[in-house]
């Protein structure tokens, strides 16, 4: 699936809700449910596995989408992800990027672009 950068810099095209909401694939919700059941150690059901990325306005959303504070803040300043943003690479941001160091590389990536 092609990437699509979320707000964060994760790539949603890569996310197994994302993917199963865009295929409407009910067995591919199922796997990712136990999955991130088993990986997360939380209660995931299938019907939990529904998302069209971080970026859409109307969703749906995986429920931690929707308490996200990178995405609040992103939703907040109008800008498609965080590379846009005019505080660009925030605190908030730069502490995500500890545990997730591919969303700096992409959002890095997107930055240069637009600064060229």
């Amino acid at each position: 699936m092609a990437e699509k950068v979320s707000i964060c810099g994760l790539d949603c095209g890569a996310c197994g809700a994302y993917q199963a909401t865009q295929k409407n694939d009910d067995a591919e919700r199922k796997k990712v449910a136990e999955t991130w059941s088993t990986e997360y150690g939380a209660d995931i059901k299938p019907e939990d596995i529904n998302c069209d990325g971080c970026t859409s306005k109307t969703g749906p959303h995986f429920s931690h989408c929707n308490v996200c504070e990178i995405r609040k803040c992103g939703i907040e300043q109008s800008v498609e992800n965080c590379a846009h943003c005019g505080d660009y690479a925030c605190d908030k941001l730069s502490k995500f990027f500890e545990m997730v160091p591919d969303a700096k590389t992409r959002l890095d990536g997107v930055k240069a672009d637009l600064d060229r």
